[in-house]
């Protein structure tokens, strides 16, 4: 595989989701030609392995193949069948009345690693994950709209206790980051 096939691979994968592909093409600095060539060369290395070459008109993206789908799906299915416990909805907690969130943010706040429940709220759809833009090495979570009907909510501010637990919160993090920098 040529390098420029590679280093398509590694964005791709680092997206995690569909890229337009001028912006792929952009990140890349090739032209049309040299893009085209290392996606096909992208795509046959692919071919035989659990992953897959997606590609429409505007975008192309890395998935799970057609051959290896229907575990990822079986198993997806056994993921939302479970519940998402009290570690799920105190991340849940966080994100709806702290605002978006690092990772560390919310670790931090629940004193454990939230690696796995996060990767189960997004599954579910109760959480969404953008670039952080203070940051491009971690990524915000954020609630989804979804949860806010399931809530039957229009906004985080028509929480019960809304103002009262924000305010609580920001007392904890601002007391920690003051112990924290004392030491």
């Amino acid at each position: 595989m040529t390098r420029l096939a590679s280093l398509a691979e590694a964005f791709l994968f680092t997206e995690g989701e569909p890229m337009a592909i001028t912006r792929l093409q952009k990140l890349l600095s090739c032209t049309d030609a040299e893009l085209e060539s290392a996606l096909v060369s992208l795509s046959k290395r692919q071919e035989g392995s659990g992953v897959a070459l997606i590609r429409t008109s505007k975008e192309v993206a890395l998935s799970v193949s057609p051959s290896c789908a229907p575990a990822i799906r079986a198993e997806n299915e056994k993921e939302h069948e479970r519940e998402i416990g009290d570690a799920g909805l105190e991340v849940l907690a966080i994100l709806l009345y702290r605002g978006p969130s690092t990772r560390a943010q919310i670790d931090y706040i629940r004193g454990v690693n939230t690696s796995t429940t996060l990767r189960t709220l997004l599954a579910r759809g109760l959480a969404l994950r953008t670039e952080n833009p203070n940051d491009s090495r971690e990524y915000l979570y954020h609630p989804t709209a979804e949860l806010f009907v399931h809530l039957g909510v229009s906004s985080a501010k028509n929480l019960p206790d809304y103002e009262k637990i924000t305010g609580e919160l920001k007392a904890f993090e601002e007391a920690k980051e003051q112990s924290d920098s004392a030491v």
